[in-house]
């Protein structure tokens, strides 16, 4: 009964939204969820059918299964997206996500690496095999350029331009940005490049990928966080790192700095400058600081 309706939402949100595979799947699988609801409660209605109530007491079936107000938040949206496509296609002339409310959320801060704790980390590569060639290129990259660990493992050799001091980014809904590269990272990509990488024979469909693993292919999101984790422990650090730290530390670091916050939103690739906000937590102190050097009212 929903397989039309889940195969034309999958065509909407490929075409129209030009979403990745990963953003997709999720879409399916917060519909999937619904549908499940729905027959276990043995009232699998159609999507012009449901109403508000219907989908409050889906969100709260699924807060019961021990979902995070996050999670819940996340579900709402994907039962929005898939209204909104209702709507368009003519399916529901009557959109019940509208008064639909998401769980307050506390906007948790993620863990901030301070630049000597960036170092240590990266420090603690073995630099006597191959791959910690390719590992030290891969960390000095994505905190020099913030990139999402989605986007340097698809980093092409085609889109370096490290003679200018630029990469090519294919980011989120294949969208390309230009990000400046740092000296540093542009020094440990050569050296991968033109030492280990031109060693690793590549596999079919990865000859254009710059990192590869030793068997020729391109590397898994997995493989980057397990490498990470392991390299954090080695430096003694005790914060919960993941490889998205480096692209808030980025962000974080040049914010501190002065960056201007729409250079910033810029290069991190977000379409809102809301979402780049999240990156400022920056001390009060600092802002105080920030306050009496440059406002007038301030200085005396």
């Amino acid at each position: 009964m929903w397989e039309p309706y889940k195969k034309g939402f999958k065509a909407f949100l490929q075409l129209e939204r030009s979403l990745s595979d990963n953003s997709v799947d999720a879409y399916l699988h917060d519909i999937e969820k619904l549908t499940t609801f729905l027959q276990n409660n043995q009232h699998l209605k159609a999507p012009a059918d449901i109403d508000l109530n219907d989908l409050q007491q889906f969100i709260r079936w699924i807060g019961e299964l021990g979902m995070t107000p996050t999670s819940q938040a996340r579900i709402i949206s994907g039962l929005r997206a898939f209204y909104k496509y209702c709507t368009i296609e003519g399916i529901v002339k009557k959109d019940p996500t509208i008064l639909l409310e998401a769980p307050k959320l506390k906007r948790a801060l993620p863990d901030v690496l301070g630049y000597e704790e960036i170092e240590s980390i990266i420090s603690c590569i073995d630099l006597s095999k191959p791959e910690g060639g390719r590992n030290k290129a891969i960390l000095e990259t994505m905190y020099s350029c913030g990139l999402r660990v989605s986007e340097v493992v698809n980093l092409k050799l085609s889109h370096l331009y490290l003679d200018v001091g630029f990469i090519r980014v294919i980011g989120k809904g294949d969208k390309e940005r230009l990000v400046p590269i740092g000296s540093s990272a542009t020094k440990y990509i050569n050296i991968y490049r033109n030492d280990i990488r031109v060693h690793v024979p590549a596999t079919k469909g990865n000859e254009d990928i710059l990192f590869l693993n030793r068997r020729g292919s391109k590397l898994t999101r997995v493989m980057i966080f397990l490498m990470l984790k392991d390299l954090v422990k080695k430096a003694g650090i005790t914060k919960n790192i993941s490889p998205h730290t480096f692209r808030h530390s980025f962000a974080t670091h040049l914010v501190e700095g002065g960056a201007d916050l729409r250079a910033v939103q810029e290069m991190l690739g977000h379409e809102s400058i809301i979402t780049t906000e999240i990156y400022t937590h920056l001390n009060r102190e600092y802002l105080r600081e920030t306050l009496q050097r440059f406002h007038p009212a301030f200085k005396g």
